[in-house]
């Protein structure tokens, strides 16, 4: 049995989904206060810090970031298009 991320990859929704998730962020501000934070954290330990804690530490910060609305919209989306899918495949096999 297919996962449901494999799943939307096959019928190409990820790729959607993915610039969905990207519009909302950008248009909440989401992104604004991601780069905020990074610099924010740049400056407390100079230049010396490495990637990965940067990212580790940013990546902590932006997910409790990213609003309710956007989480919940995203997740019926998926929910949505899983349905359909799993819809069209009951029509095939019925045949």
């Amino acid at each position: 049995m297919k996962t449901a991320h494999q799943r939307l990859v096959m019928v190409g929704d990820r790729d959607g989904l993915k610039e969905l998730l990207r519009r909302r962020l950008v248009e909440c501000g989401w992104r604004d206060q991601v780069k905020l934070i990074s610099k924010e954290i740049i400056k407390e330990h100079g230049h010396d810090i490495s990637y990965d804690t940067l990212l580790s530490t940013v990546t902590s910060r932006a997910r409790t970031l990213v609003p309710d609305s956007v989480k919940k919209e995203l997740l019926q989306k998926i929910k949505n298009q899983l349905l359909a899918q799993e819809e069209k495949l009951k029509i095939v096999t019925d045949r």
